[in-house]
Protein backbone atom coordinates (compact mmCIF):
# COMPACT_ATOMS: atom_id res chain seq x y z
CA UNK A 1 0.00 0.00 0.00
CA UNK A 2 1.59 3.37 -0.61
CA UNK A 3 2.39 5.83 1.78
CA UNK A 4 0.09 8.63 2.21
CA UNK A 5 0.84 12.24 2.00
CA UNK A 6 0.23 14.14 4.65
CA UNK A 7 -0.53 17.61 4.25
CA UNK A 8 -1.57 20.12 6.57
CA UNK A 9 -4.16 23.10 5.02
CA UNK A 10 -4.57 26.47 7.03
CA UNK A 11 -6.90 29.00 6.46
CA UNK A 12 -6.80 32.52 8.22
CA UNK A 13 -9.42 35.40 7.98
CA UNK A 14 -7.92 36.94 4.88
CA UNK A 15 -10.58 37.75 2.47
CA UNK A 16 -10.85 34.79 -0.51
CA UNK A 17 -12.70 31.81 1.79
CA UNK A 18 -13.34 30.27 -2.05
CA UNK A 19 -9.70 29.70 -2.13
CA UNK A 20 -10.25 27.48 0.71
CA UNK A 21 -13.57 25.66 -0.59
CA UNK A 22 -11.79 24.96 -3.55
CA UNK A 23 -9.10 23.59 -2.57
CA UNK A 24 -10.60 21.51 -0.38
CA UNK A 25 -13.14 20.99 -2.44
CA UNK A 26 -10.65 18.83 -4.70
CA UNK A 27 -8.51 17.56 -1.89
CA UNK A 28 -11.38 15.66 -0.61
CA UNK A 29 -12.02 13.65 -4.01
CA UNK A 30 -8.09 12.70 -3.95
CA UNK A 31 -6.94 9.69 -2.42
CA UNK A 32 -3.87 8.42 -0.04
CA UNK A 33 -3.56 11.88 1.63
CA UNK A 34 -3.93 13.08 5.27
CA UNK A 35 -5.27 16.02 5.79
CA UNK A 36 -4.78 18.46 8.84
CA UNK A 37 -7.16 21.40 9.08
CA UNK A 38 -6.38 24.23 10.46
CA UNK A 39 -9.28 27.09 10.55
CA UNK A 40 -8.75 30.53 12.63
CA UNK A 41 -12.25 32.03 14.38
CA UNK A 42 -11.82 34.93 12.16
CA UNK A 43 -11.48 32.38 8.41
CA UNK A 44 -14.81 30.82 10.28
CA UNK A 45 -16.28 34.91 9.93
CA UNK A 46 -15.06 35.19 6.90
CA UNK A 47 -15.98 32.59 5.10
CA UNK A 48 -19.80 32.80 6.52
CA UNK A 49 -19.87 36.21 5.46
CA UNK A 50 -17.99 35.80 1.45
CA UNK A 51 -19.79 32.58 0.60
CA UNK A 52 -22.83 32.67 3.01
CA UNK A 53 -22.72 29.26 4.31
CA UNK A 54 -20.49 27.00 7.44
CA UNK A 55 -19.60 24.19 4.76
CA UNK A 56 -16.18 23.75 5.79
CA UNK A 57 -17.65 21.96 8.31
CA UNK A 58 -18.52 19.43 6.02
CA UNK A 59 -15.42 17.92 5.00
CA UNK A 60 -14.05 14.34 5.98
CA UNK A 61 -10.67 16.06 7.03
CA UNK A 62 -9.19 16.15 11.36
CA UNK A 63 -9.64 19.69 12.43
CA UNK A 64 -7.00 21.36 14.64
CA UNK A 65 -7.71 23.48 17.73
CA UNK A 66 -4.92 26.74 17.31
CA UNK A 67 -4.02 25.94 20.37
CA UNK A 68 -3.65 21.95 20.23
CA UNK A 69 0.21 21.81 20.22
CA UNK A 70 0.07 18.46 20.81
CA UNK A 71 -1.26 17.99 17.08
CA UNK A 72 0.82 15.55 14.85
CA UNK A 73 2.52 18.31 12.54
CA UNK A 74 3.65 20.40 15.86
CA UNK A 75 6.37 18.39 15.34
CA UNK A 76 8.27 17.64 12.37
CA UNK A 77 9.08 13.71 13.82
CA UNK A 78 5.46 13.95 11.95
CA UNK A 79 6.71 14.21 8.46
CA UNK A 80 3.62 16.31 7.37
CA UNK A 81 5.15 16.94 3.41
CA UNK A 82 3.38 20.29 2.53
CA UNK A 83 1.39 23.03 4.65
CA UNK A 84 -0.49 25.33 1.91
CA UNK A 85 -1.92 28.62 3.51
CA UNK A 86 -4.55 29.84 1.33
CA UNK A 87 -5.66 32.54 2.01
CA UNK A 88 -2.89 33.70 3.96
CA UNK A 89 -3.23 37.41 5.74
CA UNK A 90 -0.08 39.26 6.03
CA UNK A 91 -0.48 38.80 9.75
CA UNK A 92 -0.14 35.53 9.87
CA UNK A 93 2.63 35.71 6.56
CA UNK A 94 4.79 38.46 9.12
CA UNK A 95 4.53 36.13 11.90
CA UNK A 96 5.86 33.17 10.46
CA UNK A 97 8.15 35.42 8.13
CA UNK A 98 9.36 36.41 12.33
CA UNK A 99 9.50 33.24 13.38
CA UNK A 100 6.82 33.68 15.86
CA UNK A 101 5.04 30.55 16.70
CA UNK A 102 2.24 31.68 18.85
CA UNK A 103 -0.13 29.38 17.70
CA UNK A 104 -0.37 26.04 16.00
CA UNK A 105 -0.46 27.53 12.35
CA UNK A 106 2.51 29.71 13.06
CA UNK A 107 4.22 26.36 14.84
CA UNK A 108 3.56 24.29 11.84
CA UNK A 109 4.97 26.81 9.40
CA UNK A 110 8.20 26.86 11.58
CA UNK A 111 8.64 23.12 11.30
CA UNK A 112 7.34 22.65 8.02
CA UNK A 113 10.40 25.27 7.51
CA UNK A 114 12.78 24.17 9.62
CA UNK A 115 12.64 20.27 8.30
CA UNK A 116 12.62 21.72 4.60
CA UNK A 117 9.53 20.95 3.25
CA UNK A 118 6.65 22.79 1.55
CA UNK A 119 4.93 25.86 3.08
CA UNK A 120 2.83 27.71 0.24
CA UNK A 121 1.18 30.96 1.29
CA UNK A 122 -1.42 31.77 -1.00
CA UNK A 123 -1.27 35.97 -0.26
CA UNK A 124 -4.53 37.56 -0.12
CA UNK A 125 -3.48 41.20 0.27
CA UNK A 126 -3.62 44.56 -1.82
CA UNK A 127 -1.40 46.44 -2.02
CA UNK A 128 1.97 45.68 -0.75
CA UNK A 129 3.42 47.63 1.91
CA UNK A 130 7.17 47.56 1.92
CA UNK A 131 6.64 45.76 5.70
CA UNK A 132 4.56 42.75 3.52
CA UNK A 133 7.26 42.66 1.14
CA UNK A 134 9.99 42.02 3.24
CA UNK A 135 8.41 39.48 4.62
CA UNK A 136 7.69 37.46 1.50
CA UNK A 137 11.45 37.92 1.21
CA UNK A 138 12.50 35.89 4.11
CA UNK A 139 9.68 33.57 3.50
CA UNK A 140 11.21 32.94 0.16
CA UNK A 141 15.02 33.21 1.72
CA UNK A 142 13.74 30.34 3.78
CA UNK A 143 12.75 28.02 1.36
CA UNK A 144 8.87 28.84 1.62
CA UNK A 145 6.53 30.38 -1.64
CA UNK A 146 4.26 33.44 -2.39
CA UNK A 147 1.77 32.48 -3.86
CA UNK A 148 -0.43 35.84 -4.32
CA UNK A 149 -4.17 34.84 -5.13
CA UNK A 150 -3.27 36.54 -8.85
CA UNK A 151 -5.73 34.90 -10.94
CA UNK A 152 -5.37 34.46 -14.76
CA UNK A 153 -7.21 34.92 -17.19
CA UNK A 154 -5.88 33.59 -20.49
CA UNK A 155 -7.89 30.55 -19.79
CA UNK A 156 -11.22 33.23 -20.27
CA UNK A 157 -13.07 32.30 -17.21
CA UNK A 158 -16.60 33.47 -17.33
CA UNK A 159 -17.56 33.16 -13.83
CA UNK A 160 -15.94 33.95 -10.63
CA UNK A 161 -15.58 30.42 -9.83
CA UNK A 162 -13.69 29.91 -13.06
CA UNK A 163 -10.95 32.46 -11.94
CA UNK A 164 -10.77 31.26 -8.11
CA UNK A 165 -9.92 28.25 -10.25
CA UNK A 166 -6.84 29.11 -12.47
CA UNK A 167 -5.41 29.90 -8.49
CA UNK A 168 -6.48 27.25 -6.68
CA UNK A 169 -4.94 24.86 -10.19
CA UNK A 170 -1.81 27.26 -9.33
CA UNK A 171 -1.80 26.02 -5.78
CA UNK A 172 -2.65 22.33 -6.69
CA UNK A 173 0.61 22.26 -8.99
CA UNK A 174 2.83 23.78 -6.57
CA UNK A 175 1.32 20.96 -4.05
CA UNK A 176 2.38 18.23 -6.92
CA UNK A 177 -1.38 17.09 -7.07
CA UNK A 178 -2.36 15.58 -10.31
CA UNK A 179 -4.83 18.57 -11.37
CA UNK A 180 -6.89 18.46 -14.68
CA UNK A 181 -7.07 22.02 -15.61
CA UNK A 182 -6.31 24.73 -18.85
CA UNK A 183 -2.91 24.91 -19.85
CA UNK A 184 -1.07 27.00 -22.05
CA UNK A 185 -0.83 26.16 -25.69
CA UNK A 186 -3.95 23.90 -24.91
Amino acid sequence: MPVKRKIIIAITGASGSIYAKMLLDVLSKKNNLEIGILLSDNAKIVWNTELENEDYNNYPFTFYNKNDFNAPFASGSAKYDTMVVIPCSMGTLGRIANGISSDLLTRAADVILKERRKLILVARETPYSLIHINNMKLITEAGGIICPATPSFYSRPKTIEEVAKTVVDRVLDLMEIENETYRWGN
